[in-house]
């Protein structure tokens, strides 16, 4: 996806906190990795790591982020990039590799959506139709979803210029025991792209906060934008 999916949250942030929302290295706007760098979340970080100074920021900053992004957050961590961290169905808490449905139903959108986009797009206009198609990869609750939103993350998915690679490259184990600064780390309790075998608590230091989220999927900016704003507010507080 890209900035857009936080349309509906950054307004209930931006009154106290200044707000930059940016695309990851292959996605949205941003170009991918150099030819020959695998974009793996350090390689992504390290692209992060470069980036901030660049728009004047002093690290470290506040930073939340949401599954790829929630990996990302936490790997600033350890680096001390941040200084505090709000994750958000963060990927990288399994055993060893994600559940095996993950590949099949993002490799299912992304087919449909570099093939049948005119198609794809008419779906997501419906709202039924919309929480169909996107209860599973984003939340139930979908339907919220403002139509545009819905077709720009249509064109998002078959944009990407490095969606195979950047999902071979982030299947590893995420381990951050020596993280020192605050984290919270919220999962929905109707995720179905992470099930609880990918929320393991074991890679994370003592000290992380950990919140269950009622009716959140492993999406939820949509679906509860207050609440999401909220908990970014709290965690980095």
């Amino acid at each position: 996806m890209s900035d857009a999916a936080w349309n509906a949250v950054t307004p209930y942030l931006r009154p106290t906190r200044r707000v930059i929302v940016f695309d990851v290295a292959g996605f949205g706007s941003t170009p991918p990795l150099p030819s020959g760098t695998l974009p793996t979340i350090a390689n992504l970080v390290d692209h992060l790591d470069r980036s901030i100074p660049e728009l004047g920021i002093e690290a470290p900053t506040d930073i939340a982020g949401n599954s790829l992004g929630g990996a990302m957050a936490l790997e600033a961590a350890k680096r001390g990039i941040a200084r505090s961290v709000v994750a958000i169905s963060p990927i990288g808490l399994w055993k060893h590799r994600p559940a095996p449905h993950v590949k099949c139903v993002f490799g299912a959108l992304r087919f449909a959506a570099t093939h049948f986009p005119g198609l794809m797009k008419a779906t997501v206009q419906f709202s039924l139709l919309r929480e169909l198609a996107l209860a599973v990869p984003l939340s139930v609750g979908s339907r919220r979803m403002p139509a545009g939103d819905a077709m720009r993350a249509v064109d998002d998915l078959a944009g990407s210029r490095a969606f195979e690679e950047t999902f071979e490259s982030t299947r590893s184990t995420f381990s951050g025991r020596e993280i020192a600064v605050p984290v919270t780390v919220a999962f929905g309790d109707r995720d179905w792209i992470l099930p609880r075998g990918s929320q393991r608590r074991d890679g994370l230091p003592a000290h992380t906060k950990w919140v269950k989220k009622r009716g959140w999927g492993h999406v939820p900016m949509w679906v509860d934008p207050v609440g999401v704003s909220q908990l970014i507010l709290d965690g980095t507080a």
